[in-house]
C-alpha cells in the first residue's frame, strides 16, 4: 500500500507548478478532494478559485484584499482559460464526469484538466499530471475513510480523540468523565479492524459508550488488564502491549498511533508499519534496528512480568538503560 502524506502532496505540487501554463485564468476544483488541490495551486499561483458547480453556473470566488492584483481576474466573463483539478485519477471516472459537466454548458472557455496522482492507464485522460502512483494507494487527507481500515489497529487517545490533560488523568471520576465526553479528533467512517488502547480494562464500558456515541464501528477492542493507572505508568509497557496485539492480529498490516516514540517502538517489535498522525510519518524500522529493539523490549517484557511490583523503580531505571 502506497501512502501519500500531506507533506508529499505539498512537495509534489510545488515541484510541478511549472507544468501549469502561465495564461490560466482560474483554478477549478472537483469536489471534494479536488478542492484541496485547487486551493493550494490557486494560492501558490495567486489565481482565482471556484468549485466545478460554481464554474458551470458562471460564479467565481472572492480573492480577498491582499491577493487582488491587476493580473487577478475578478469577473467571470473575462475568463478565457480554466484549469480543472482533481487530486487523483484511478479509474478515470471522476475526470470524465467533470468533462461531461463542462461540455453540457456553453462557456466559451478553454478547459485543461489536471490530476496530481495518476496511473499508467489513466495518465492520458488528463492534460497535466504530477506523479504516477499505482494502486493500492491511500492519501492522508482520506485515510480515515479508506477501506483498508478493516486491516488496521487504531489507538484511541491522540487519534480518535484528544489526549487527557494531567488533571483529567486521575484514574477516577475526572478520567471517567473525560472518556465519556472527550472531543473527537479523527473519526473513521469505515469499520476499523481493531481498536488497541492503553486504557485499563475497567474503563471498557465507558470507552464503548463513547465509541457508540461517535458512531465508530469496529470488530475488536483491546484494553490493558492492569489494576491502576499508576501501575501502568510505572511499568511503561504501552508499546509492548500494542505491539503484542498488533502482531497477534494476523490480518492487520498497519497501526495508527499518535506518539512518534511509541510508533517506532511498535514498528520495531511487530515488524509492521505504524502511521504516526502527530508527525504524518510512517515508522518502519530497518531490520538491524528492529531486531535490536525487539530483543531489548522482549527482555524488558520478561522482567516486568516476573519481577515483583515493588521493584518497579528499578525496572524503570533498567528500561532507560536498555532503550535510552
Amino acid at each position: 500500500m502506497k501512502f501519500v502524506t500531506m507533506a508529499e502532496l505539498n512537495r509534489d505540487i510545488v515541484d510541478n507548478l511549472h507544468l501549469i501554463p502561465k495564461d490560466i485564468d482560474i483554478i477549478v476544483g472537483v469536489p471534494r478532494s479536488g478542492m484541496l488541490i485547487a486551493a493550494m495551486i490557486a494560492l501558490y499561483l495567486n489565481k482565482p478559485l471556484c468549485d466545478l458547480n460554481s464554474f458551470v453556473q458562471g460564479r467565481i470566488y472572492s480573492v480577498g484584499m491582499t491577493k487582488n492584483t491587476k493580473d487577478c481576474i475578478l469577473d467571470f466573463w473575462k475568463i478565457r482559460k480554466a484549469l480543472i483539478v482533481e487530486d487523483s485519477s484511478n479509474s478515470g471516472a471522476s475526470i470524465e464526469r467533470a468533462k461531461e459537466t463542462v461540455q453540457k454548458v456553453d462557456l466559451n472557455i478553454k478547459c485543461s484538466y489536471l490530476a496530481v496522482y495518476v496511473t499508467e492507464k489513466t495518465k492520458d485522460n488528463v492534460d497535466i499530471w504530477f506523479r504516477i502512483v499505482e494502486p493500492p494507494r491511500m492519501f492522508e487527507w482520506g485515510f480515515m475513510h479508506h477501506e483498508s481500515l478493516q486491516y488496521a489497529c487504531v489507538d484511541i487517545d491522540g487519534v480518535l480523540c484528544r489526549n487527557p490533560t494531567v488533571k483529567e488523568n486521575d484514574d477516577g471520576e475526572r478520567y471517567r468523565n473525560f472518556i465519556r465526553t472527550a472531543e473527537p479528533k479523527y473519526i473513521p467512517t469505515r469499520k476499523v479492524g481493531c481498536i488497541v488502547t492503553s486504557r485499563l480494562e475497567k474503563y471498557r464500558e465507558d470507552t464503548e459508550y463513547w465509541l457508540k456515541m461517535q458512531g465508530i464501528e469496529y470488530d475488536r477492542l483491546y484494553m490493558m488488564k492492569l489494576e491502576t493507572a499508576e501501575e501502568r505508568r510505572k511499568l511503561g509497557n504501552h508499546a509492548i502491549f500494542k505491539a503484542e496485539v498488533f502482531k497477534k492480529e494476523k490480518k492487520t498490516n498497519w497501526f495508527i498511533e499518535s506518539d512518534l516514540k511509541e510508533a517506532k517502538e511498535i514498528a520495531a517489535l511487530s515488524g509492521k508499519e505504524v502511521f504516526c498522525v502527530d508527525k504524518s510519518v510512517f515508522a518502519k524500522a530497518a531490520l538491524k534496528y528492529r531486531m535490536s529493539w525487539k530483543l531489548k523490549m522482549q527482555l524488558y517484557a520478561v522482567l516486568i512480568k516476573y519481577l515483583p511490583y515493588e521493584k518497579v523503580d528499578q525496572i524503570r531505571k533498567l528500561k532507560r538503560k536498555l532503550l535510552g
